[in-house]
């Protein structure tokens, strides 16, 4: 589904220098510290950033030098962001339409996503009239309603307190399986991988340092987990 292959990226002194492969419908979780390269490595799968040299390849496609938007792909912030003066709704209707100009078949489906995430009944509600939990639900909501086959998430419920983020982690893995979506998520948080993901990449100073199915790794932890148990 995803395929990095020999990427390399260097700016500012750093260098990301990353094989790596994730498969349909896995959950990999980034972890590594702060500057090791996670959200570096995010955006250049996303499109912000456009590797020195290697191949960014999804579902089959090298999109290595696709703009973001022509990426098929659909990505989750940690600031989520919604914009102020518009509903729930409406802030959940520009991931398929940017200008707002809505079918009867869009409209159905806007709703559709926001019963998927328990906010059926409050689409007309704006962003300030929201909790952050519920937030993060119009985010999540927005980013299903593209119906990209990889889904990506840098940290986007850390600001939330653990009780919620255990609750959002939960909504996605549900979600993740109804809709056969592939998943990478930048986190610092080995908890939060255990909870959502199937497969783990630690990342430090711009090189995997681990790669592989999660579970094993929690059984036996090799040394360079140990910092983060």
């Amino acid at each position: 589904m995803l395929r990095l292959d020999k990427v390399r990226l260097g700016f500012d002194g750093f260098t990301l220098a990353v094989d790596l492969q994730v498969a349909k419908g896995a959950r990999l979780a980034i972890l590594g510290p702060s500057g090791g390269g996670k959200t570096t490595l995010l955006s250049t799968i996303a499109g912000f950033l456009r590797p020195d040299s290697g191949r960014v390849v999804i579902d089959g496609q090298d999109v290595t030098e696709k703009p973001v938007q022509d990426r098929p792909l659909s990505i989750l912030f940690q600031e989520g962001n919604l914009f102020p003066h518009l509903t729930a709704f409406d802030n959940v209707a520009l991931g398929l339409k940017p200008g707002l100009k809505l079918t009867e078949q869009d409209r159905a489906d806007v709703a559709r996503a926001l019963d998927q995430v328990g906010l059926g009944d409050m689409g007309a509600r704006k962003p300030g009239d929201l909790s952050g939990g519920q937030r993060s639900r119009v985010a999540l909501a927005r980013m299903l309603l593209r119906r990209k086959p990889l889904a990506l998430l840098d940290e986007p419920f850390a600001a939330l307190d653990p009780g919620l983020r255990r609750e959002m982690l939960s909504l996605v893995g549900d979600l993740c399986d109804a809709e056969g979506l592939t998943l990478v998520m930048v986190s610092h948080d080995l908890r939060d991988a255990e909870r959502l993901c199937t497969d783990l990449c630690l990342l430090e100073e711009g090189r995997v340092i681990l790669n592989g199915p999660l579970q094993p790794m929690l059984a036996d932890p090799p040394d360079a987990l140990a910092p983060w148990l």
